[in-house]
């Protein structure tokens, strides 16, 4: 499956994802894999530090959505408001590109509450809002990613406990700056079709907590031939990073067990030029969001346990949040063990996991709705 191949595979997305609404448990599905050529995306280039104040004073400028919108999952429940009157005012602070999405949720609640106040205000930045939460000074915070390690120890270390973290919605598919989903890709002359978690760790990880032994030539990986004997040349980006966090808990750590990176990984500072060094390294392979890649590189279907069907990160697979590197946003607050969250804001995160809220995610068509069980999942965490 060739680069960028991921770019253009949204045919009959909407068909595909009303047939797949309910359960995402499926049998092995053994069908070859297809390969797309496609042209890379246009190439990003970071913020300039007038554009990053600008969208932490008013929201970052979000991009066109994409052509084709999914569906939302019909088994999403639906919002069964609370008959007893909720009040009060509470403020929060959300990620730059979260802004938009979370005033609409906002105003939508207020239709079913009006007498209860949510608020977000400037500096929009997840990172300065978490901190603030530690603080004690908000309600709450929308981040667009997983809280870095140092901000869950500091509320741990002041309350005793982890923060509450629901995801809220689906990340992007391919949009910059908008928790594009993230891919693993190799040099586009490389035959290899699919790769594993426990491979992944196997290559990237110095702990290996998948159990695997450590992975350095391409033969490790079934690969014969000329390749057999050929060192695996890993990129990475490096720490602390949002692409990286997100890699290393969802690949190298497992259960409290946290995964550690190789240290011979060639580690770029930002996410930008990992497709071009892949690209030009016959033997390397590197992972980065869907939105940078713009060299010609492989993507590689992943596996994330024994025995399942290879995902590829089509429009399509992140839609239906069967591709297990697609993204999530979080809201973020305290909740102490074994008590109830407000009931106002109790309320709006079931609104939010509904299908009601889960409709404003659709309507702005920048981030993916959530499915019906990574509601039920995040309604979990609500302690009902």
């Amino acid at each position: 499956m060739n680069v960028t191949h991921i770019v253009g595979q949204i045919a009959c997305l909407a068909g595909a994802l009303a047939v797949a609404a309910g359960s995402l448990a499926q049998p092995v599905d053994t069908r070859p894999m297809v390969e797309w050529i496609l042209p890379a995306l246009t190439t990003n280039v970071p913020q300039t530090a007038e554009e990053a104040k600008e969208g932490q004073r008013s929201g970052r400028k979000l991009p066109p959505p994409e052509v084709l919108q999914p569906v939302l999952d019909p088994a999403l429940p639906a919002f069964q408001p609370r008959k007893e009157k909720l009040t009060g005012s509470f403020k929060g602070a959300a990620s730059d590109v979260l802004k938009v999405l979370v005033e609409k949720w906002f105003e939508r609640f207020k239709t079913y509450h009006p007498e209860t106040t949510l608020t977000i205000s400037p500096p929009y930045a997840g990172s300065l809002g978490a901190i603030e939460l530690v603080k004690g000074d908000l309600d709450f915070v929308f981040v667009s990613r997983e809280l870095k390690p140092d901000d869950v120890k500091g509320f741990k270390d002041k309350f005793g406990y982890d923060p509450l973290s629901v995801p809220v919605s689906g990340g992007s598919y391919r949009h910059y700056g908008a928790l594009d989903a993230i891919a693993f890709y190799v040099n586009k002359d490389n035959p290899i079709e699919k790769i594993s978690f426990d491979q992944l760790d196997a290559m990237y990880s110095s702990t290996h907590h998948r159990g695997g032994k450590p992975i350095t030539k391409w033969g490790d990986l079934g690969l014969t031939g000329e390749w057999a004997d050929k060192p695996v040349k890993l990129y990475g980006i490096k720490p602390w990073n949002g692409f990286e966090e997100f890699i290393r808990q969802r690949v190298l750590s497992v259960g409290d067990k946290r995964g550690e990176w190789r240290e011979d990984i060639a580690f770029e500072k930002v996410v930008f030029p990992v497709a071009k060094k892949v690209s030009d390294d016959r033997y390397g392979i590197g992972y980065s969001g869907i939105a940078y890649l713009d060299a010609g590189v492989k993507v590689i279907p992943v596996v994330e346990k024994a025995g399942a069907t290879p995902q590829a990160p089509t429009y399509e697979n992140v839609a239906l949040a069967s591709y297990p590197l697609s993204r999530l946003t979080f809201f973020n607050t305290n909740k102490a063990p074994g008590k109830p969250l407000n009931p106002a804001l109790d309320e709006f995160l079931r609104f939010v996991l509904s299908r009601e809220g889960q409709q404003v995610v659709l309507d702005q068509a920048i981030y993916i709705p959530l499915r019906a069980n990574q509601v039920q999942s995040g309604r979990a965490l609500l302690g009902k």
